[in-house]
């Protein structure tokens, strides 16, 4: 077929419709394109059987010179003129191709008019640019629901799609959403788009009697999954399924090219090509892939807010005390509001139980503690008496009290195990830290939902004063010395 005479759609399937902007090569799907034209054509045809009537030129060959691999007549291809030029679809989904060898140039034929190949021009362009712009600029993912905590937060959803602007720290992002609206967010909120960490699936490195505990849980069922780094293989994964009433879980590992597989008979490029193979059949597997595992509890978000990671001391007219949910030997423990909008504890300390001074000492180190099994030292105030612990909020109250009610009462061997799990862990990072807890006991472990247990108190015992300590010991003294006397008696 000669060049001259080759028609615009033979010229989209050899070619493909190709632009270039700011030096980036994007190649719009050909075969689209085409079904595209020959909808128009067949459209055209049925006009023209009608009558051709007040028609213009537009260079378009009919369906059964295609498909016969004729040369077309273009003086037959005719449209009504009140039609607007026929344009390739804007909504196209188009691919970044960083391939500088590549020829760039729009698809034009002789007998098309150079309005409508500029008008068509512009408009792919423009798509093109606009996905691009979004492409580069919203390059993060938020994972969780956040809600505002201050009037400089951003306030985001599951699925928003992100632009991050600065990074102030590790753990607060200034970001900016699709609507133009900036703001504060926690950084463990977020993923970048496509990423690993992306998947609702993925749940990083938790650990396999975690996985199994979450599986299990009621927000789960039969189906339900979750993969998770290997505990024994930097390289490998593990995937974790509830099968009815308990958790299968599969290695899953890497060839010499990167490749991954369960059986090796069956490889995939990459981790969601896995999970979508494996969630349209078994293959092998107890079951299906049917969802990915509930996120239970949300990541606590690092300090209050951005400005308050790096600073203890806040101002005792923020904190508002709404009911007393304990009492103990230094003070008492109520539950209140911070910026009256976050749920948190506060510990009233007793005057005179410890000097201010040596508290915010204790305080700056106890603030830089961080593990998902210690209590997150939020703030304090210690310009007036009595001084306020500020923590994050537990529901259910120290295990002391937890333990002894009709719900804890009803654990069965297997989640009190998981609870001294997650005590022994809090501890060995305080060891790791060359930290002393000096007052553990179960009125210092703190209970939250699905069995998650934080050790509370830390520290606190060190810069308790001599006096006081003092007087606690006497008292514990009194209370052995008694119960040894009623012993006696019996």
């Amino acid at each position: 077929m000669a060049e001259p005479h080759k028609s615009y759609v033979q010229q989209w399937l050899q070619n493909g419709l190709r632009s270039r902007k700011n030096g980036f090569f994007r190649q719009i799907n050909a075969r689209l394109l085409i079904e595209q034209a020959q909808r128009n054509i067949r459209y055209k045809t049925e006009l023209q059987n009608e009558g051709m009537g007040n028609c213009i030129n537009f260079g378009r060959p009919s369906s059964s010179k295609l498909q016969q691999n004729q040369v077309p007549d273009l003086s037959l291809n005719l449209i009504p003129r009140q039609q607007q030029p026929i344009v390739s679809p804007s909504s196209i989904q188009c691919t970044i191709n960083h391939q500088t060898n590549t020829t760039i140039g729009t698809p034009s034929s002789s007998g098309v008019s150079s309005a409508a190949s500029s008008t068509t021009s512009a408009s792919v362009l423009k798509s093109i640019n606009n996905d691009n712009n979004n492409c580069n600029r919203f390059q993060y993912v938020a994972l969780f629901d956040y809600d505002a905590r201050t009037n400089d937060d951003l306030t985001i959803r599951k699925s928003d799609l992100l632009e991050i602007i600065y990074r102030k720290n590790t753990a607060w992002w200034k970001a900016k959403n699709e609507n133009g609206q900036e703001g504060w967010i926690p950084s463990n909120y977020v993923a970048k788009r496509d990423s690993l960490e992306s998947e609702s699936w993925y749940f990083k490195s938790i650990r396999r009697i975690d996985a199994e505990k979450l599986l299990m849980s009621d927000v789960n069922e039969h189906g339900s999954f979750l993969i998770r780094d290997s505990e024994t293989k930097k390289t490998d994964f593990s995937l974790s399924i509830r099968d009815n009433d308990s958790v299968k879980h599969y290695r899953i590992r890497q060839c010499e090219d990167g490749r991954f597989y369960i059986a090796r008979r069956t490889t995939f490029n990459t981790l969601p090509e896995l999970v979508t193979h494996y969630s349209k059949m078994s293959d092998g597997l107890c079951v299906n892939l049917r969802r990915p595992c509930v996120h239970i509890v949300k990541p606590e978000p690092d300090g209050l807010s951005h400005n308050l990671v790096d600073k203890w001391e806040i101002s005792r007219r923020d904190i508002k005390l709404i009911r007393r949910l304990g009492h103990g030997q230094f003070g008492d423990v109520w539950e209140g509001v911070w910026n009256d909008n976050v749920a948190v504890a506060v510990k009233t300390l007793k005057p005179g139980s410890m000097n201010p001074t040596d508290f915010l000492a204790e305080a700056s180190i106890m603030k830089r503690l961080r593990h998902a099994n210690l209590i997150q030292l939020y703030a304090v105030c210690t310009i007036e008496e009595p001084i306020y612990i500020v923590t994050e909020l537990m529901k259910n109250g120290s295990l002391l009290d937890y333990l002894q009610n009709p719900r804890g009462r009803q654990l069965k061997m297997s989640a009190l195990i998981y609870m001294a799990t997650q005590i022994a862990r809090g501890m060995a990072y305080l060891e790791q830290q060359n930290y002393i807890h000096r007052d553990l006991a179960a009125r210092n472990v703190l209970v939250g939902e699905n069995n998650t247990v934080k050790i509370a108190d830390f520290g606190l015992a060190r810069i308790i004063k001599v006096s006081q300590l003092h007087d606690l010991l006497q008292d514990q003294l009194k209370n052995l010395l008694l119960n040894f006397d009623l012993k006696l008696c019996i």
